[in-house]
């Protein structure tokens, strides 16, 4: 008999006992206690808001409440509301698939000329660079006017001739900066040339196109999810 008191006091013992103790009912256990953390799902990956807008609309993993939140000019991100441990379900995320373009390096003119052509929209302003840079001679790059910042180059200025070109500057370009299903934002570059030659370009907008880029991609989640916006199913952050 005695033998079974002790087994049973030893496995009271090891038993763990949760007690609210105090007038601020604090907790307190008899033992080591561990957490175990509610699952949570891995975000499905796109590369672009109408896959994002897809998943939504299919409401293929439920129909819970959801927030969207547009993170950056290149991220957005679904997740649901709270869980038991205070964490949220992360459902998709969509990054944008960009070509690359370093901006504060110099390229030689043919490979500066393929990425005009490649990384940006067409506009007024790169279709003028694209003349002088495919048309220019190998001399040196000329610093002209007073204000240290005009440049000239030589190249071609007609069908047989070759003369001083001033360099256009600043420039307003349409880099492939976020998802392709918005508008590109414009933004100023300072447009600088070397002798061998080179050419490079520097941003001069101090990242306000950023702001701008989220707020037209919140602008097209609104659109194409204003049913479920409506119903009030989604809500969109930026």
């Amino acid at each position: 008999m005695m033998l079974k008191e002790a087994l049973q006091y030893l496995i009271e013992l090891a038993t763990p006992r949760i007690e609210f103790l105090g007038d601020r009912e604090q907790v307190y256990s008899t033992q080591r206690m561990y957490h175990i953390p509610e699952s949570t799902p891995n975000a499905i990956q796109v590369h672009s808001l109408s896959g994002l807008v897809e998943y939504l609309q299919s409401k293929f993993d439920g129909d819970s409440k959801l927030m969207v939140h547009v993170v950056s000019p290149t991220e957005v991100e679904c997740f649901s509301t709270f869980n038991r441990d205070y964490q949220r379900n992360f459902l998709i995320q969509a990054t944008a698939m960009l070509p690359k373009f370093s901006f504060d390096q110099w390229y030689d003119p043919e490979n500066f000329n393929i990425k005009l052509q490649s990384c940006f929209v067409q506009t007024d302003d790169r279709d003028i660079m694209l003349k002088l840079v495919g048309n220019i001679k190998e001399e040196a790059v000329k610093t002209i006017g007073d204000d240290g910042v005009s440049q000239a180059v030589v190249a071609k200025t007609g069908v047989a001739t070759v003369g001083d070109v001033k360099v256009p500057n600043p420039v307003v370009l349409k880099p492939y900066r976020t998802f392709v299903e918005v508008d590109q934002p414009a933004s100023e570059f300072i447009f600088r040339m070397q002798s061998g030659p080179r050419c490079a370009l520097f941003e001069a907008d101090g990242g306000a196109w950023k702001l701008e880029a989220m707020r037209s991609i919140k602008e097209y989640l609104a659109a194409a999810l204003d049913k479920e916006i409506q119903d009030g199913k989604i809500v969109i952050i930026a």
